[in-house]
Parts: structure tokens; C-alpha cells; sequence
């Protein structure tokens, strides 16, 4: 293996010794959640015709899911190496910034697919799921998870602590996430808060994403796609620019 590949190998291999922890316990919290909320509101809540709510939360939560395990891959590898000082080994290696990339949100992206499609297989106890257009399911999912693995690797970058990492998660993150029409329509919103949504780029990430396994959105899979990847596309820019300045890892 080159350099980017035993980087990006040690990576997904750090998740993967703890998947207890960084596997099966967000599969877990989702199951939770789609249980609660599933079972409470089944009967009181139709958001699309002929889709019960519990089959309507499963991408949703699945997304959620894979947009917060992306970030926290890439983000917490980066804060424990700077805290712990064994980042400096990382700099005397010949690898460029770029393999830095690869390698930190390449790990990223595969811990978050599979933590969505460990949601999936034991959703599919709970809610028979339709896959209406499979190939959009696939491109919103990779795009989130870059999307999110890149900005861990900006959170690490900046943060200097634990609890600034943790204040980035708690006051950007998880309300982003929250309020992205998880766990319902933008449409059931009032007028104020729907034009609120639409400036919320997880919010077109979960749409798109939705889209996929119904066939229906609320609003164009298309303008979610240009969203996304344009989202995609300006974060990783910056993420690279900070890799290749140096940003907080070089003195």
C-alpha cells in the first residue's frame, strides 16, 4: 500500500476496533428513535400519501445518522492526535495534504455508510422501505458523507480541546441536523420557518436522500443535488486549503 492507502486503512481501522461504540451504538440510537417516535405518532402524523410515518422516518434517520458518524470520524481522529501529540509522526511522513484528504474523510465516508445501512437492515424489522430511484440514494449519501467528513477535518483542525470540538457538535451540528426535516415535511411548517429551512443545507441532503426511496421530495431532487454538491464541493476546497497552510498542526 502507498501512503494515502495505509493512512486512510489505519483511519477506518481505529473506528472499527471500538464498532461497539462507533457502529452499533449509533444503530442503536437510531432504532430508538424510530421505535419512539414510530410508535407515538404512526397514527396521528401522514406526511405522503400510501408512505405510514415510520417507513417516512427511516432515511431520515438513517441520513441523520450518517452525517453525524461522518463528522465525528473525521473531526475526533484529528482533535485525540493533537491532544495527544502523535500528530508530529503524521508530519514527518512524505504525504501531501491531499492524501491527508483522502484518507481522513475517505475513512469518514465509510464509517458513515455503514453505521446508514447498519439503520437500514434492522429497520427493515420495523418498515417494509421502497427504493424508487436507488442511483439517488447512493450519490446523496457518498456527497453527505464528504460533505461532513470534510468539515470534521476543519472542526479538528481549529479546535485545540475537547470541548470546543464538543461545543461545534452541540451548537452547529446536531441543531443543523435536527432541523432538517428528520422527523417530519418542511411543508407542515409555518410560512416563516419553511423560507428558514430552505437556507439549511442538511435539510436538501435528507430531501434528496428521501427522494430516492419514495419518488417524492419537497422540493426538486435536482436543486438538492446542486445544493449538496455545491456544499460539497466549497467545503473540501477549504478543508484542503487549511491542510496545505498548515492550519493548527504546524508551529
Amino acid at each position: 500500500m502507498n501512503g494515502w492507502q495505509t493512512l486512510l486503512y489505519k483511519e477506518t481501522l481505529r473506528f472499527w476496533k471500538v464498532a461497539a461504540q462507533t457502529i452499533a451504538g449509533p444503530v442503536l440510537t437510531g432504532m430508538l428513535y424510530l421505535l419512539i417516535f414510530g410508535h407515538a405518532l404512526e397514527s396521528h402524523v401522514k406526511v405522503y400519501d400510501q408512505v405510514s410515518y415510520t417507513a417516512f422516518l427511516v432515511p431520515g434517520l438513517a441520513m441523520m445518522s450518517l452525517l453525524q458518524n461522518a463528522f465525528a470520524n473525521s473531526s475526533s481522529s484529528l482533535i485525540m492526535s493533537k491532544v495527544m501529540g502523535n500528530l508530529v509522526f503524521l508530519l514527518l511522513t512524505p504525504l501531501s495534504y491531499f492524501n491527508w484528504f483522502v484518507a481522513y474523510v475517505g475513512a469518514a465516508v465509510i464509517r458513515g455508510l455503514v453505521v446508514a445501512l447498519g439503520v437500514f437492515v434492522v429497520a427493515a424489522f420495523f418498515a417494509p422501505m421502497s427504493y424508487a430511484a436507488p442511483l439517488w440514494i447512493l450519490v446523496f449519501a457518498v456527497l453527505g458523507a464528504t460533505l461532513m467528513g470534510a468539515l470534521g477535518l476543519i472542526a479538528g483542525l481549529w479546535a485545540e480541546k475537547f470541548d470546543q470540538l464538543a461545543a461545534f457538535q452541540n451548537f452547529v451540528v446536531m441543531p443543523m441536523t435536527f432541523l432538517s426535516g428528520v422527523f417530519y415535511s418542511i411543508h407542515s411548517l409555518p410560512a416563516f420557518w419553511q423560507g428558514v429551512s430552505h437556507f439549511n443545507p442538511f435539510f436538501y441532503m435528507i430531501d434528496g436522500f428521501r427522494f430516492g426511496f419514495f419518488g417524492i421530495s419537497d422540493v426538486s431532487p435536482w436543486m438538492s443535488l446542486s445544493v449538496v454538491g455545491g456544499a460539497t464541493v466549497a467545503v473540501s476546497l477549504i478543508a484542503l486549503q487549511l491542510l496545505r497552510s498548515g492550519y493548527k498542526i504546524r508551529s
